[in-house]
């Protein structure tokens, strides 16, 4: 059943627009129950446009009070309105202005997007296609217009009143009523509109950039939180530094305004000189935010203003290309936070997030190339894929052409596409041209869906000191497309001795080597290495060079030791993943491991603890046995999820038990008594700490209590919801009071209560689903606010495998319940929940015939959005 259009959308269908908009004046009026909104738009027919071709306009659930031509009011037959579009007949041949009015409700506006009230604040999200919820437009990224905006409000509720761009009038005009005019010079499509009328806080700061201009900044938010936005206005102030020396880019405009909102679909929105941001990534304060948050608020900062350049000065030209800002974005922020912080462990985060939920998107039923072909529901793209796929994408670039030809590449990107609404073949054809290079292969990573893997063999010749490498690669059929092109793969790599030093040779033949780079470009290749002294251990895929699976013939033995010798961090991390990850895996496939097997990866990780020369926050991620989701991923078809944790379980036991004392000895002195500072020192060392009570929590009798002396004990909000979630996903006899203690301390903070719903979420107890149905059934639960939704349901999809994928089906039923409620009033947040159920084809048959069955009742029983009934339909098509 369904209620909305299911058109399908093609890029093969894309032409530009028969009329492109050349200025907006908008005028908004403000009122308790409802806005006025009238727009003056400036109009030309394009060149090849003949005489009398119809000008449509996008509209969502809008009604037309009033429409002239050139001031003349039209008259009916001229034109059609209905809740969708707006056509003007036969326009004039020839530049006219149009002037339309409508009035919105933005109380009842419950989707979030267009013009919509958030706790008493009026505020706008336009991406990708809710300008049309505010007024009749050419709603696509490719029409590009100056915008100049009125806004009028009640003084009384809303004396601050933001707009893109400038401030260039502003007064009272009687009745309580006040203006302000806001002019953006800057040419942007609608969807980097925004708006912003309500009665806030603020914190105020500047910036000098690098040619002298003085940019005023400011951070709005409810009233009694500016002081928990300072760290925010720090990570804006270092993100427009780092953006100066990275890349040369300056700031534009003369004010850079942020506002957090309560009621928000996304983390943030770029809009240009106005960025609006979901609160929880803005707020902060030690008791209530723990360091992930204000990693999380430096980051989205970070990213959101580099869009000024990756987005805003230079867009897409239609949302095919949405890759092309937001992959590119997300490898921007990665790289200042690496050099914010810890570089190695960033790129373990990024890997970590890249495989956790992109790869299982590549290789399941909602897998898509970068840039896809087709789509139904626009909003359903914003996806891992589109994201953190085309940011490794960007870093591969990198990677082959080095830092200075990335950097020349850029500059001619920014010189050549300022002002351009443009595609993902302009952005390669730039790096062909400042390189010189033949990108064509490259670019198939962004046409092609779906995970490389990589075959790895190797053999050694003492005789000849010969070492022999074969690499092949492979990428498994995905939906509508069985077969695939071989990529354009950079290995970076480097052979280690038996004493654990680099090796060196003096040839190689067989394929393309760049000093430490191999770039493979075929099916397979063959590498031979002379003058290689002794048969060597290969580091492959340095840094995580390519964004592929691997699969090589090293032993147990062999991984670690690349865990205790590699000098390339992530590849120790990852030995010690690999190792971990396949012990874990066999024990759930009945292969139970050897004592030999735990003894050797304990001694590792004991060697990793005790290595002075490696930072907590690094050993900290050494130290983190791979979580169950992990290890289903591993294992790839007929997963028994509770089999996976019976054996992670006893894994830990065993590597844990006979070492309790020395980690509970680190674990102690790891305590400190400093003020809380969100540093990557201090916070690196909350981090161990922690990671060692987790350890001990799950493979010894006396985490449990440890971690209720913690909770109790703790000075800051890492270590206590620390405390309380480790407790609760190894649900110890604590946990219930733990999770009981800390709403009640915290309940009237609703950022802090979704830490409580996420810790909920995840607790492997039988008595769950029924403890969250409670919740979101509780009168004074906000089940409009996707932050609260996507904390205790997206949670329980994503993190909790044991009980959400039930072989009685009661997760699965759970979720589709709560999926049909939530598409009545937010079809985005009900999508991204739904996407959960990608696992289905790796479940083992009872759990998978349980969730297809509820996705089916689901399809049948009940009418749903565009958004959910695109996303259902494709993962039951598989």
């Amino acid at each position: 059943m369904r209620t909305e259009s299911e058109q399908t959308i093609y890029l093969k269908d894309y032409a530009p627009t028969p009329y492109r908009i050349v200025s907006v004046e908008l005028d908004f009026k403000i009122l308790e129950e409802s806005t006025r909104v009238r727009a003056q738009l400036t109009i030309e027919p394009r060149e090849d446009t003949a005489p009398g071709t119809p000008l449509v306009l996008d509209g969502d659930e809008l009604k037309l009070n009033s429409i002239a031509l050139d001031g003349a009011p039209l008259v009916l037959s001229a034109y059609a309105s209905d809740a969708n579009s707006l056509t003007l007949v036969e326009p004039p041949h020839k530049r006219f202005v149009l002037e339309t009015e409508v009035t919105l409700k933005p109380e009842a506006n419950t989707k979030l997007m267009g013009l919509y009230r958030s706790s008493g604040t009026w505020c706008t999200q336009c991406e990708p296609e809710g300008f049309r919820r505010i007024t009749y437009y050419l709603d696509r990224p490719d029409v590009l217009a100056p915008f100049k905006v009125r806004m009028s409000a009640p003084k009384s509720l809303a004396p601050v009143l933001l707009a893109n761009g400038n401030l260039v009038d502003q007064g009272e005009l009687g009745d309580g009523m006040h203006f302000a005019v806001w002019e953006d010079p800057f040419l942007k499509p609608a969807y980097l509109f925004a708006l912003v009328a309500g009665d806030l806080g603020s914190i105020k700061d500047s910036f000098t950039t690098m040619s002298g201009r003085k940019v005023e900044l400011g951070i709005y938010s409810t009233h009694g939180k500016e002081a928990e936005c300072a760290y925010a206005m720090d990570s804006l102030i270092r993100s427009m530094a780092w953006d100066e020396r990275r890349f040369g880019r300056e700031y534009d405009l003369d004010v850079f305004n942020i506002v957090a909102v309560s009621d928000f679909n996304f983390g943030a929105m770029e809009n240009k000189g106005l960025n609006i941001f979901n609160d929880r990534l803005v707020f902060a304060k030690p008791e209530t935010a723990t360091d992930a948050n204000y990693h999380g608020i430096e980051r989205v900062i970070a990213h959101e203003y580099f869009h000024n350049w990756t987005g805003n000065r230079i867009t897409c030209r239609d949302w095919f290309q949405l890759c092309l800002k937001e992959g590119l974005t997300v490898f921007r922020d990665q790289e200042f936070t690496s050099d914010e912080r810890s570089r190695p462990v960033q790129r373990i985060h990024d890997v970590q997030n890249l495989r956790t939920s992109q790869f299982p998107e590549d290789g399941g039923p909602l897998a898509h190339p970068p840039r896809p072909d087709s789509y139904r529901e626009i909003n359903n793209f914003y996806t891992t894929t589109v994201y953190e796929k085309g940011a490794e994408i960007v870093r591969m670039l990198a990677t082959i052409l080095g830092e200075d030809g990335f950097r020349k590449a850029m500059d001619l990107y920014f010189e050549r596409h300022d002002g351009d609404a443009t595609t993902i073949e302009a952005f390669i054809k730039v790096f062909e041209d400042a390189s010189g290079r033949d990108l064509s292969q490259f670019a198939t990573w962004y046409l092609q869906a779906g995970t490389p893997k990589v075959s790895v063999t190797d053999s050694y010749d003492a005789a000849s000191q010969t070492y022999t490498l074969t690499l092949s690669q492979t990428i498994d059929p995905t939906p509508g497309e069985p077969t695939k092109k071989p990529l354009l793969i950079p290995l970076r790599f480097g052979l280690i001795g038996p004493n654990g030093s680099p090796m060196g040779w003096t040839g190689v033949s067989g394929a393309a080597v760049e000093g430490d780079l191999i770039l493979l470009d075929g099916d397979s290749v063959t590498l031979t290495f002379e003058g290689v002294a002794n048969k060597p251990i290969p580091s492959l895929f340095r840094g995580f060079s390519a964004p592929v699976k691997v699969n090589t013939n090293l032993s147990q033995d062999d991984l670690l030791f690349l865990a205790r010798h590699d000098s390339d961090p992530f590849n120790r991390w990852d030995a010690l993943q690999t190792v971990s990850t396949a012990l874990i895996a066999n024990a759930a496939e009945g292969k139970a491991w050897s004592e030999n097997d735990v003894e050797a990866l304990r001694a590792a990780l004991i060697d990793t603890l005790d290595n002075a020369e490696l930072d907590d926050a690094f050993k900290a991620q050494a130290l983190d046995i791979p979580a169950e989701t992990v290890v289903g991923r591993h294992i790839g078809r007929d997963v028994n999820p509770d089999a996976v944790a019976a054996a992670r379980k006893s894994l830990l036991t065993a590597l844990v038990s006979p070492v309790a004392a020395k980690l509970a000895g680190a674990y102690g002195a790891l305590a400190s008594s400093d003020v809380y500072s969100p540093d990557a020192a201090q916070a690196g060392r909350r981090s161990l700490r922690n990671g060692l009570l987790a350890l001990l929590t799950a493979g010894s009798e006396r985490g449990a209590s440890l971690a209720a002396e913690q909770f109790e004990a703790a000075t800051n909000m890492t270590d206590r919801y620390a405390a309380m979630a480790i407790s609760v996903r190894n649900w110890t006899s604590e946990a219930s009071a733990l999770l009981g203690e800390f709403r009640t301390r915290f309940a009237g903070d609703p950022l802090v209560f979704d830490k409580w719903l996420t810790a909920s979420a995840q607790a492997p107890d039988d008595e769950v689903i029924e403890r969250m149905r409670a919740t979101l059934t509780a009168p004074d639960f906000p089940k409009t606010n996707p932050n609260r939704l996507r904390s205790l349901l997206g949670s329980f999809v994503m993190a909790n495998p044991v009980q959400f994928t039930r072989t009685d089906g009661a997760g699965f039923r759970f979720i589709t319940e709560a999926v049909v409620e939530i598409d009545k009033v937010n079809p985005q947040v009900a999508s991204r929940i739904l996407t959960g159920f990608r696992v289905l084809p790796t479940l083992e048959a009872p759990r998978r015939e349980a969730g297809m069955a509820a996705l089916q009742a689901l399809k049948d029983q009940h009418s749903l959005s565009r958004n959910v009934g695109e996303i259902l339909d494709r993962i039951i098509a598989g």
